[in-house]
């Protein structure tokens, strides 16, 4: 399966669409530097779930240090063609900390977990077997 990917013009960043519970599309940074798929609190609010539903808290380390996300299970979450079903996320609420963006978080490697998947960035695809 290749799929056509969009990459921001000044920063290079890669971005993917996404689906939650089969309804609600997004768009994320697919970041193979991160661990987790982190997603913002205001997007997840704005569908509909219940920030008090979360079922713990992590400590992460990132580029400005080591914060505190809220960890959420998602009955579905689908990008890039594969589909997880009670998938886990963290999520941050972006806007409190100053992150203004197009997007609604990070696609992590926890996404891509035993999947073969190469990055063409010559033709912006992503190809997944």
């Amino acid at each position: 399966m290749t799929y056509k990917f969009k990459r921001e013009p000044e920063s290079g960043l890669i971005l993917v669409n996404i689906e939650i519970d089969n309804k609600y599309a997004l768009k994320m940074i697919l970041d193979t530097g991160a661990t987790n798929t982190t997603i913002d609190s205001n997007a997840l609010y704005l569908l509909g779930h219940d920030l008090k539903d979360n079922i713990g808290t992590v400590e992460i380390e990132t580029a400005n240090g080591i914060i505190e996300t809220e960890v959420f299970e998602l009955d579905s979450f689908s990008s890039l063609g594969l589909t997880k079903e009670k998938f886990q996320i963290q999520v941050y609420d972006f806007l409190a900390h100053g992150i203004f963006s197009d997007y609604n978080g990070l696609l992590g490697l926890d996404f891509l977990e035993g999947t073969k998947y190469c990055i063409d960035t010559k033709n912006n695809t992503i190809t997944l077997s």
